[in-house]
């Protein structure tokens, strides 16, 4: 027997689904699967659910849009958290999601590649330690913001303070009365600058590119919420007028500040290229005032500072922040992926119809829509795998019964 058999000799066969991470997007996909009868094994390779959002954010981390924007499918947040939850009481309801649904991950499984044997008809998804697992059924759920993104500029080594990603980030206390470059102005980058300054430090934010910076709400409405009303009735590009000319009365000329916008309007950019508009929770007013400090682009950063692409060189900096984002993980563990994830595993068909690829494969919270397009795919995912389930042929013999495994 060669290898490729004692491999597959000691897999074991996963009745329904397999979900690969216990994030919100797989807590979803499991829950709309149980209330529909169809079982689901979810794994993750931390030790919790919602890691993320758990060990990954900052403290001062709340929902940037109202909770019902946010909630997943079968279960709202409870009536008494505010608008815009925290950051705990997100893990919170996503625990109390996973208990109502009954969905119990296995933590602490690590997916080393996931590949389709077209010989049993199956996902073979290999788990660090050898163990394999077959599955029908595979449920990419992974998300866009596994990997922490952390750009490699000239001279980074050199530099003689602290360098770290925001999600090494807490709170800004451990920086008071410190200079500190952030790079990235993105809901992250605004938002570390502002806890950096409320907490004593002097921010310095890198803006690298045009950016649409929009009020948080307007006139006591959610901005998002008004652009989803009005886009029931109104084309794309007359919603993003008026919500410019509406942030314009309420911001001011951000060009002023440093904060060019696209020319192409907010949510037009968001359905083109996924970049999601800066919702404003007061870094303006400190940008404004001068208490955050607006720099270009960086090209080289030196043993105390960084020298700019404008040929200018800020100098004597304590600390440099990458607020530089996160990436997909997919490409390095899932092969045969091709018709659904491109190299970098974003996914190539746009929402919301890039759940769904070949061979029982299925993607949840990919679609650069958020919660609300992680929900809506977990919806479509539940719906496609019952129709399957209620007509699927028992499993086939070249493989074992998840309790009956050799």
């Amino acid at each position: 027997m060669d290898k490729e058999q004692e491999e597959e000799g000691r897999a074991t066969w996963v009745s329904g689904a397999l979900i690969v991470g216990a994030g919100p997007s797989g807590l979803a996909a499991a829950a709309c699967l149980a209330a529909r009868g169809v079982p689901a094994t979810v794994l993750e390779r931390s030790d919790s659910l919602a890691f993320t959002w758990r060990h990954r954010m900052y403290d001062r981390l709340a929902l940037h849009l109202p909770k019902h924007f946010c909630e997943l499918p079968l279960l709202p947040f409870p009536a008494e958290y505010p608008t815009y939850p925290c950051k705990d009481q997100f893990v919170a309801y996503m625990e109390a999601y996973a208990a109502a649904a009954g969905v119990a991950p296995r933590f602490g499984a690590s997916v080393e590649e996931a590949a389709f044997d077209a010989s049993v008809g199956a996902w073979a998804v290999r788990l660090a330690g050898g163990e394999v697992l077959m599955t029908r059924w595979l449920v990419v759920a992974t998300g866009e913001n596994a990997e922490p993104h952390v750009p490699d500029f000239p001279g980074m080594r050199q530099f003689a303070g602290r360098v770290l990603h925001t999600c090494d980030y807490k709170c800004g206390e451990e920086f008071a009365g410190e200079k500190v470059l952030v790079v990235g102005c993105g809901n992250s980058g605004m938002e570390v600058s502002l806890d950096l300054c409320r907490h004593g430090a002097k921010p310095s934010m890198v803006v690298r590119s045009t950016v649409h910076v929009l009020p948080k709400e307007m006139l006591g409405v959610s901005t998002f919420g008004i652009a989803m009303a009005l886009l029931k009735w109104l084309p794309v590009q007359l919603v993003d007028r008026f919500i410019l000319a509406a942030a314009r009365l309420t911001l001011g000329n951000t060009s002023q500040l440093g904060l060019r916008r696209p020319k192409t309007g907010p949510i037009e950019l968001k359905n083109l290229t996924g970049r999601t508009p800066v919702l404003d929770v007061g870094t303006l007013d400190h940008i404004k005032s001068g208490k955050i400090k607006v720099v270009g682009a960086v090209k080289e950063v030196t043993r105390r500072g960084a020298r700019l692409a404008d040929g200018k060189e800020e100098e004597q900096f304590d600390a440099i922040i990458l607020a530089t984002g996160y990436r997909s993980n997919v490409p390095s563990w899932l092969k045969d992926g091709g018709d659904v994830f491109t190299r970098e595993g974003t996914p190539k068909t746009p929402f919301p119809d890039g759940w769904k690829g070949r061979n029982g494969l299925y993607t949840v919270g990919f679609s650069q829509r958020g919660l609300l397009g992680a929900s809506s795919d977990a919806l479509c995912v539940a719906r496609d795998i019952h129709c399957q389930w209620r007509e699927r042929d028992k499993p086939t013999s070249d493989v074992h019964q998840a309790d009956s495994s050799v």
